[in-house]
Protein backbone atom coordinates (compact mmCIF):
# COMPACT_ATOMS: atom_id res chain seq x y z
CA UNK A 1 0.00 0.00 0.00
CA UNK A 2 1.17 3.40 -0.91
CA UNK A 3 0.76 6.10 1.61
CA UNK A 4 -0.15 9.52 0.30
CA UNK A 5 1.06 12.38 2.32
CA UNK A 6 0.55 16.13 1.75
CA UNK A 7 2.14 19.18 3.27
CA UNK A 8 1.40 20.05 6.81
CA UNK A 9 0.35 23.52 7.83
CA UNK A 10 3.76 24.25 9.34
CA UNK A 11 5.54 23.16 6.14
CA UNK A 12 3.27 25.44 4.08
CA UNK A 13 3.95 28.45 6.32
CA UNK A 14 7.74 27.88 6.20
CA UNK A 15 7.61 27.56 2.39
CA UNK A 16 5.66 30.81 2.08
CA UNK A 17 8.12 32.65 4.36
CA UNK A 18 11.14 31.42 2.35
CA UNK A 19 9.53 32.35 -0.98
CA UNK A 20 8.52 35.81 0.29
CA UNK A 21 12.05 36.54 1.58
CA UNK A 22 13.54 35.50 -1.78
CA UNK A 23 10.98 37.59 -3.66
CA UNK A 24 11.63 40.71 -1.57
CA UNK A 25 15.41 40.36 -2.01
CA UNK A 26 15.16 39.96 -5.78
CA UNK A 27 12.74 42.89 -6.18
CA UNK A 28 14.99 45.09 -4.07
CA UNK A 29 17.99 44.32 -6.30
CA UNK A 30 15.93 45.15 -9.42
CA UNK A 31 14.90 48.50 -7.94
CA UNK A 32 18.54 49.40 -7.23
CA UNK A 33 19.54 48.52 -10.80
CA UNK A 34 16.67 50.43 -12.39
CA UNK A 35 17.49 53.52 -10.33
CA UNK A 36 21.04 53.53 -11.65
CA UNK A 37 20.08 53.14 -15.30
CA UNK A 38 19.13 56.83 -15.49
CA UNK A 39 22.70 57.78 -14.50
CA UNK A 40 24.04 55.92 -17.51
CA UNK A 41 21.57 57.69 -19.80
CA UNK A 42 22.60 61.11 -18.44
CA UNK A 43 26.31 60.28 -18.79
CA UNK A 44 25.73 59.14 -22.38
CA UNK A 45 23.88 62.36 -23.19
CA UNK A 46 26.73 64.40 -21.64
CA UNK A 47 29.22 62.54 -23.81
CA UNK A 48 27.09 63.05 -26.94
CA UNK A 49 26.69 66.76 -26.20
CA UNK A 50 30.43 67.18 -25.66
CA UNK A 51 31.11 65.38 -28.94
CA UNK A 52 28.73 67.72 -30.78
CA UNK A 53 30.54 70.77 -29.41
CA UNK A 54 34.03 69.35 -30.02
CA UNK A 55 33.15 68.47 -33.62
CA UNK A 56 31.85 71.99 -34.18
CA UNK A 57 34.88 73.64 -32.57
CA UNK A 58 37.45 71.52 -34.41
CA UNK A 59 35.81 72.34 -37.73
CA UNK A 60 36.96 75.97 -37.31
CA UNK A 61 40.35 77.55 -37.98
CA UNK A 62 43.22 77.50 -35.48
CA UNK A 63 43.60 81.27 -35.38
CA UNK A 64 42.02 84.40 -36.74
CA UNK A 65 44.96 84.71 -39.15
CA UNK A 66 44.91 81.07 -40.30
CA UNK A 67 44.03 80.66 -43.94
CA UNK A 68 41.01 78.91 -45.38
CA UNK A 69 41.04 75.14 -44.81
CA UNK A 70 43.60 75.55 -42.01
CA UNK A 71 46.56 76.59 -44.17
CA UNK A 72 48.84 78.26 -41.58
CA UNK A 73 49.48 81.83 -42.64
CA UNK A 74 50.16 82.90 -39.06
CA UNK A 75 53.43 81.38 -37.87
CA UNK A 76 53.88 83.13 -34.52
CA UNK A 77 53.42 81.60 -31.13
CA UNK A 78 49.99 80.52 -29.98
CA UNK A 79 47.63 83.32 -29.00
CA UNK A 80 44.02 83.65 -27.91
CA UNK A 81 42.20 86.50 -29.63
CA UNK A 82 38.79 87.91 -28.77
CA UNK A 83 37.18 89.68 -31.68
CA UNK A 84 33.72 89.89 -30.09
CA UNK A 85 31.87 87.83 -32.68
CA UNK A 86 28.45 86.33 -32.08
CA UNK A 87 27.95 82.56 -32.12
CA UNK A 88 26.68 82.59 -35.70
CA UNK A 89 29.90 84.29 -36.85
CA UNK A 90 32.50 82.22 -34.96
CA UNK A 91 35.32 81.54 -37.42
CA UNK A 92 38.15 80.22 -35.24
CA UNK A 93 38.49 78.10 -32.10
CA UNK A 94 39.28 81.13 -29.89
CA UNK A 95 35.75 82.45 -30.33
CA UNK A 96 34.31 79.46 -28.45
CA UNK A 97 36.19 80.55 -25.30
CA UNK A 98 33.28 82.95 -24.71
CA UNK A 99 30.85 80.09 -24.00
CA UNK A 100 30.18 79.91 -20.27
CA UNK A 101 27.37 77.92 -18.61
CA UNK A 102 25.02 78.28 -21.55
CA UNK A 103 22.15 76.04 -22.48
CA UNK A 104 23.09 73.82 -25.41
CA UNK A 105 22.99 75.73 -28.69
CA UNK A 106 23.07 73.20 -31.49
CA UNK A 107 22.74 73.47 -35.24
CA UNK A 108 19.91 70.91 -35.22
CA UNK A 109 17.24 72.57 -33.06
CA UNK A 110 15.37 69.25 -32.75
CA UNK A 111 18.24 67.95 -30.60
CA UNK A 112 18.03 70.78 -28.07
CA UNK A 113 14.99 69.26 -26.33
CA UNK A 114 17.02 66.12 -25.53
CA UNK A 115 19.50 68.21 -23.52
CA UNK A 116 17.15 70.08 -21.20
CA UNK A 117 18.87 70.76 -17.89
CA UNK A 118 22.39 70.53 -19.31
CA UNK A 119 24.78 73.49 -19.53
CA UNK A 120 28.00 73.88 -21.50
CA UNK A 121 31.19 75.85 -20.89
CA UNK A 122 34.22 75.99 -23.18
CA UNK A 123 37.78 76.97 -22.31
CA UNK A 124 40.45 77.58 -24.96
CA UNK A 125 44.05 78.07 -23.79
CA UNK A 126 47.50 77.89 -25.34
CA UNK A 127 49.38 74.77 -24.31
CA UNK A 128 52.71 73.62 -25.69
CA UNK A 129 53.21 70.82 -23.17
CA UNK A 130 52.59 68.04 -25.67
CA UNK A 131 55.55 69.08 -27.83
CA UNK A 132 53.88 68.48 -31.19
CA UNK A 133 53.75 72.07 -32.38
CA UNK A 134 56.83 74.20 -31.68
CA UNK A 135 54.69 77.34 -31.49
CA UNK A 136 52.13 75.74 -29.21
CA UNK A 137 48.74 74.19 -29.67
CA UNK A 138 45.37 75.12 -28.27
CA UNK A 139 43.87 73.06 -25.49
CA UNK A 140 40.09 73.06 -25.81
CA UNK A 141 38.15 71.91 -22.76
CA UNK A 142 34.40 71.40 -22.97
CA UNK A 143 32.69 71.16 -19.57
CA UNK A 144 29.21 69.64 -19.46
CA UNK A 145 27.11 70.18 -16.34
CA UNK A 146 24.28 67.63 -16.24
CA UNK A 147 20.89 67.89 -14.50
CA UNK A 148 22.24 65.92 -11.51
CA UNK A 149 24.93 68.57 -10.93
CA UNK A 150 27.87 66.46 -12.18
CA UNK A 151 30.58 68.13 -14.25
CA UNK A 152 32.25 66.20 -17.06
CA UNK A 153 35.32 67.71 -18.72
CA UNK A 154 36.35 66.66 -22.23
CA UNK A 155 39.66 67.88 -23.68
CA UNK A 156 41.12 68.01 -27.15
CA UNK A 157 44.08 69.78 -28.80
CA UNK A 158 44.04 71.84 -31.99
CA UNK A 159 47.29 72.49 -33.81
CA UNK A 160 48.17 75.09 -36.43
CA UNK A 161 48.73 72.87 -39.44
Amino acid sequence: MKSERGLTLIEMVITMVIISIALVASLKSFSVLSGRSSDVMIQTRALDLAQLYIDEILSHRFDEASGIYGVPTYTGICRITDDGETRENYDDVDDFDAISAESPALIDSALVAAYTGFSVSVSVTCDDSIGVNTNGGKLIQVTINDPLGNNSIFSVYKGNY
